[in-house]
């Protein structure tokens, strides 16, 4: 066997302190890149007779001050998620609440309701129910994805099931449709 001309050089062989100093140089770049992003990238200004402004988008509709039609006795009605995005196709924004009643003990089931802004109130109003309180689901999701509601809800399969044990998972997806929201159900039930 020949020897090679060249000795052996001591960085060939790692050894604990590089490959800690490798790990230490990685994860300062990963923290350096996260502080630096790129700025968010806007649309060329039109110039000369073309030049429009641009549309004014609409702010989603708040959830507070508004009428839930939850029966919810002594206590008030909670919002515990939302989501917002444009579920009929008219540019303006709506806002998917989920609401349940603010009960000390338990858990009470959740009412899934569609919000818009009145035309002539400084408050949202109700347009649609997607999921009904009496119906005894909790739901654990919820999104605005292409102006569709998702939703993942626990259920009871039935009446028997004791409130604090949901054996049922369903999820859910509402659209818009011939002026009616319209369920589908995009993964079918099963238990949990």
């Amino acid at each position: 066997m020949q020897q090679s001309a060249v000795p052996e050089l001591a960085h060939t062989h790692a050894r604990p302190i590089h490959w800690v100093a490798t790990a230490t140089a990685l994860a300062g770049v990963v923290a350096l890149s996260s502080l630096l992003q790129p700025k968010p990238a806007t649309a060329a200004q039109a110039t000369g007779q073309d030049a429009r402004p641009a549309p004014v988008t609409a702010a989603a509709p708040a959830t507070t001050g508004v009428d839930f039609p939850i029966e919810c006795g002594p206590v008030q009605a909670l919002v515990v998620r939302k989501a917002t995005g444009d579920l009929d196709g008219d540019g303006a924004p709506e806002t998917v609440a989920v609401v349940h009643c603010d009960a000390s003990m338990g858990t009470p089931p959740d009412g899934v309701y569609v919000l818009t802004r009145g035309a002539d109130s400084a408050h949202a109003r109700v347009v649609a129910t997607l999921v009904d309180p009496r119906t005894r689901n909790t739901v654990t999701s919820l999104s605005v994805t292409d102006g569709a509601v998702l939703a993942t809800l626990l259920g009871y399969s039935t009446a028997d099931i004791p409130s604090c044990c949901p054996d049922v998972k369903d999820s859910a997806k509402w659209q818009w449709k011939d002026h009616a929201f319209i369920r589908s159900t995009p993964a079918g039930a099963h238990s949990v």
